[in-house]
């Protein structure tokens, strides 16, 4: 395909500074990812809910979770050693299904990241604020927490991305380290009454609340598919990117299995639900008080805390990739685009979404909302659903893919597992959906408005690119087409190229 147009491509300034490439191993990229999913929050904030909800066989919903989402990685993993351009989902997207449905991904991408990290400004005010009142007896206002973190966290994506890994690397190391001492106290205690395997038993899995816990677990993952984002500045990015991958989505499900039956543990199969009950917010520290020692319950408030900052970092880091890709492209302004000289970071792209960040902040505190009630829930919620359908398209995608170019990738890897995962992330996001009063607490109405936010953004990019097509024909053309060609032809990193490509679908 060709389109003519007197708009061409513009030139990159001579000497610009460009991402600091080969900078991010396996381990940093899976630090990102990590990170963006909190994993000492989701288990000390959402997991005594899940037991409550499904019982002694929670654990296992988180495994099933992981599972789901390693299947879709397969497909997933496999389209990364194929299509290279720094859009990642929406350039797959594009790939497989054409411009139209991979602007309405773009868009998509935009509103789901930015409300992944936007909404957790409200959570970090609320644990900052329970953490001092805790510790301390000092009780804060919740703007100035909310606004000195965006402040935090806009000075990390200003620094260069191997300066944020270093910084989550260290930040995961405690949150994760805390959860060990727990679980290292529980097993060498031998749990409240002897440690039991009942969690695995088909009777405590097969039980109603399960529904529950796996919208729960599927929520749990929500930004491992990040990996792909850093594509440009990993070592060896073929190779590097799916090794994230896998070591992300295997790391998490089995961790987050392992705490939850600590937990149980803890209090025994017995009594758990009925302590998840009367405390749901204080299980994990009544847990940790009663088999390691209050000093260790004090360090996992402070924990908590550094847990929602690197989140915060991982997930702005995420979105100003995405918004450096689409600059790029011209779909945003090119003044988005620039990199750092020095830090050779997306500086424009962050600060602009620190400044959407502080708007949206502001907007809450001025209607008198409730910063984890609203802010975090109300916007967040959007978000995890914006993200669940990225990969359903992506998913779908693939094999949409693969059978318009030539390869050497097996049927399993470009079929059978994105067809299956395409199955399971329809599951996954009608349990989501339809227990979205268990993430929000809000009336129906709410949930409702909350809930068609994302399929009404990704439709909305159908008329963009409509218009695009015909007021601006060569940035049309141009977006997600692979690096040095301008119709999506192989990238250098490739591994497998085709021998026959076509261009996205008009």
């Amino acid at each position: 395909m060709s389109v003519s147009s007197a708009e061409p491509p513009e030139p990159a300034p001579s000497g610009a500074a460009g991402l600091r490439c080969g900078s991010l191993g396996t381990a940093d990229i899976a630090f990102f990812v990590v990170s963006a999913a909190a994993p000492l929050t989701v288990m000390a904030g959402v997991a005594p809910l899940a037991i409550l909800l499904g019982g002694i066989g929670a654990p296992v919903g988180y495994l099933l979770a992981g599972l789901t989402l390693a299947v879709f990685a397969v497909g997933f993993t496999t389209m990364s050693r194929h299509v290279t351009s720094g859009g990642a989902f929406y350039a797959y997207i594009t790939q497989g299904l054409g411009r139209p449905v991979g602007i309405g991904a773009a868009l998509l991408a935009l509103i789901g990241y930015n409300g992944m990290e936007i909404g957790v400004y409200g959570l970090l005010a609320t644990t900052a604020r329970d953490t001092l009142h805790t510790l301390a007896g000092v009780d804060v206002p919740w703007l100035p927490v909310s606004l000195l973190g965006l402040l935090l966290i806009g000075y990390g994506g200003y620094r260069s991305i191997d300066f944020g890994a270093k910084v989550l690397g260290v930040l995961l190391v405690c949150e994760t380290g805390i959860l060990v001492l727990l679980a290292a106290g529980v097993l060498l205690k031998g749990g409240a009454h002897g440690l039991s395997a009942a969690s695995l038993a088909p009777g405590h899995v097969l039980v109603p609340g399960m529904a529950a816990v796996l919208a729960f677990a599927f929520a749990a993952f929500t930004g491992f598919e990040s990996t792909v984002i850093y594509r440009r500045e990993a070592r060896d990015p073929g190779r590097t990117v799916p090794r994230a991958t896998y070591l992300a989505v295997g790391f998490l499900g089995l961790f987050y299995a392992f705490t939850v039956w600590i937990a149980v543990q803890a209090f025994g199969d017995d009594q758990v639900v009925g302590a998840a009950g009367k405390d749901p917010a204080g299980l994990f520290f009544t847990a940790i008080s009663t088999f390691v020692g209050g000093w260790a319950a004090d360090l996992m408030h402070v924990f908590i805390v550094t847990s929602v900052i690197a989140s915060l970092l991982a997930f702005h880091n995420a979105i100003n990739r995405y918004v450096l890709a689409l600059a790029e492209e011209g779909v945003l302004p090119r003044r988005l685009g620039r990199i750092h000289p020095r830090h050779r970071s997306p500086y424009l792209a962050g600060a602009a979404q620190t400044v959407l960040g502080a708007l949206v902040v502001l907007a809450f505190w001025a209607a008198h909302a409730d910063p984890y009630q609203q802010l975090l829930l109300w916007v967040n919620t959007p978000g995890m659903i914006g993200l669940l359908l990225l990969q359903l398209l992506a998913a779908i995608a693939v094999p949409c893919y693969f059978r318009r170019v030539r390869h050497h990738e097996g049927r399993i890897r470009t079929v059978v597992a994105p067809v299956l995962a395409t199955v399971l992330l329809v599951t996954a996001i009608a349990l989501v959906i339809t227990h979205l009063d268990l993430f929000t607490g809000a009336s129906a109405t709410v949930n409702a408005l909350l809930a068609v936010v994302a399929p009404a953004v990704f439709l909305l990019g159908l008329p963009l690119a409509w218009w695009l097509r015909r007021s601006r024909p060569a940035v049309y053309a141009r977006f997600a087409t692979e690096p040095g060609d301008g119709a999506g032809t192989t990238g250098p990193d490739r591994t497998t190229a085709p021998t026959t490509v076509t261009s996205p679908a008009e």
